[in-house]
């Protein structure tokens, strides 16, 4: 089993890699517009990838000890690991957005949560990459309220996280979609070729008689269908008209019941925990597929479960445990996941509308590791997923 990466390193050398790490993200962000709003499609290749970071569980830095590391690995091992990976698997994939699906910091753990949050993002902004996040069960834990944290994450630098959207009345605070615009300069530059709802998914059931976690409430479900479907008809019908809608990605932190449809023999990556999903199904993964644009849906929470699995259409996806302070298994690689979407290219070298959406996880280990690479969705194939050992 690969060695957690970077605390194979004395405290003051990690100390060191760290300061050497934000004097390289200030020169790399510097010149750099891709902080400052609208997402796009990269020109060179015709991409745009994202990096989803769930559970950070960030309290107070170099204070906070690690959870369930190797024996050899606890002296001081601390929250600046977490910040350490998140340097390294930046600098690795260069993602054109960050997506932080919630329980970022551990608040019951956290002095200050607004300074916590402040240092687990912290990495993002020093490289000046656009990020978005939504909130788990854990952040508002501690100093701030639910309605607190989002707050602060809206009002932070290189945010596009947004509260709430404005003028409906809806449960839940972060429920918001981002547009990822095609490639400057083609035809469909000014249409949302790829859309991206983000909704939060709640903490704790708020009905005694319903135990357990909080679920996505009807209220959002609705903006979601409107979401999609005024999304749908501006894709197809404005010039230049498409045929078919463009493709969706949810994020949110509680998984759906409906991740508990899989076995070993249906899904790529690992099970090694039970799904702790809300005790009643309120029917949002229904809706995603009555509404046919989201290929795949990506949670954290459940930090031991990697897995993507198909149902339906649609592309279930954990995306492993990224925190230091959080629980683990020791030996097993604090890990994130990694979304590609390519765009069709036409032979006189137009680009077009998304052909493909891969995935792959990487590893806190020695090298960095690349695994479970495969295609969740592709454009004339019913979104069958396939393993695919090839990324470039």
């Amino acid at each position: 089993m690969a060695r957690l990466g970077l605390r194979r390193f004395p405290p003051p050398m990690l100390l060191l890699l760290l300061a050497l790490f934000l004097v390289a993200a200030a020169a790399a962000g510097k010149g750099k517009k891709r902080g400052g709003g609208g997402l796009r499609f990269r020109r060179e290749g015709g991409t745009f990838k994202v990096l989803q970071v769930a559970d950070m569980h960030y309290a107070d830095g170099r204070s906070t000890a690690c959870e369930d590391v190797l024996p050899e690995q606890v002296a001081g091992c601390s929250d600046l690991n977490t910040t350490a990976f998140l340097y390294r698997v930046i600098r690795a994939e260069d993602p054109d957005l960050v997506v932080f699906t919630g329980d970022n910091i551990y608040g019951a753990d956290s002095t200050d949560a607004a300074k916590s949050m402040d240092a687990a993002i912290a990495p993002a902004i020093a490289m000046n990459l656009p990020w978005a996040a939504g909130i788990g069960n854990h952040d508002q834990e501690g100093t701030l309220s639910r309605e607190g944290v989002m707050r602060h994450l809206v009002g932070m630098k290189n945010t596009l996280s947004r509260f709430n959207p404005e003028g409906v009345e809806i449960d839940g605070f972060g429920n918001y979609n981002l547009e990822v615009g095609g490639v400057e300069g083609t035809l469909l530059a000014n249409k949302s070729v790829l859309n991206m709802y983000f909704l939060d998914s709640g903490d704790y059931s708020t009905v005694p008689s319903i135990p357990g976690y909080g679920w996505i409430k009807a209220s959002q479900e609705a903006w979601f269908r409107k979401t999609s479907s005024s999304l749908q008809k501006n894709y197809t019908n404005e010039e230049p008209r498409q045929k078919e809608p463009a493709p969706a990605l949810a994020y949110f932190h509680i998984p759906l019941p409906e991740f508990s449809s899989f076995t070993a023999s249906n899904f790529t990556g690992v099970k090694q925990e039970g799904i702790s999903s809300p005790s009643i199904n309120s029917g949002f993964f229904t809706t995603m597929v009555e509404a046919g644009d989201v290929k795949a849906a990506f949670i954290g929470h459940d930090h031991l479960n990697d897995f993507c699995g198909k149902l339906t259409g649609i592309q279930l996806c954990y995306a492993g445990g990224f925190g230091y302070h959080a629980y683990g298994k020791a030996g097993w690689s604090r890990r994130a996941r990694v979304v590609s979407v390519q765009l069709e290219k036409t032979e006189t070298g137009e680009w077009q509308g998304v052909k493909s959406i891969k995935t792959w996880k990487r590893l806190d280990d020695q090298h960095l590791t690349s695994i479970d690479s495969e295609v969740l969705w592709n454009r004339g194939s019913n979104g069958r997923g396939s393993k695919d050992h090839d990324r470039s």
